[in-house]
């Protein structure tokens, strides 16, 4: 084994990481985090293998990605979306055991890269018509890594995982006991 092929097998995985990324619809700037490619090469891979069908191009973001926490709690919905996209994100391995001062630095890199793919097509598979976008389930990650504005907490009465604002000042209740306890009031 020649000490080169070490080299290519890493920007092969790079590549095919970006060509997930570029599938699932991310911006140049979060395929650049993620993988260490120059802009210019993720452009290239968008022109020449970014289509879905035989006619049909993948969508192009353009602009800053998400960087509003207050999108996952936004209501019912969200919130419940928010967990499910959190659980698998956890159960994959994206999120780290520990709080990470600079997630934005620290967690981009190609192993967790792939692990963000499957957690997120896992999710897409469990709720194909969720309002959180690949670059959203992004910046879930590096929030509740960070555990500054975000957290994982379970809910007070059957454990269910929520993702709540760390300034939260009420008990911590899952949309289902939240509705149960409400009607019983």
């Amino acid at each position: 084994m020649r000490l080169t092929d070490h080299r290519y097998s890493r920007d092969r995985l790079r590549h095919e990481l970006a060509l997930r990324f570029i599938q699932h619809e991310a911006r140049t700037q979060t395929i650049r985090c993620w993988t260490g490619l120059t802009d210019d090469r993720i452009r290239k891979l968008y022109r020449n293998y970014a289509h879905v069908g035989q006619h049909e191009p993948v969508a192009r973001h353009r602009g800053k990605s998400p960087a509003q926490s207050a999108f996952f709690t936004r209501n019912t919905r969200l919130r419940n979306e928010s967990a499910a996209c959190a659980s698998l994100l956890s159960l994959y391995g994206v999120l780290p055991p520990t709080a990470v001062r600079d997630a934005g630095r620290q967690m981009p890199g190609i192993a967790r890269g792939g692990l963000l793919c499957r957690a997120y097509e896992a999710f897409r598979i469990l709720l194909p018509d969720s309002l959180i976008s690949f670059e959203h389930a992004v910046f879930l990650a590096l929030t509740l890594a960070r555990g500054e504005e975000l957290c994982l907490v379970r809910c007070e009465r059957c454990a269910a995982v929520n993702v709540i604002d760390t300034l939260i000042l009420r008990d911590v209740h899952c949309s289902c006991c939240a509705s149960a306890l409400n009607a019983a009031c």
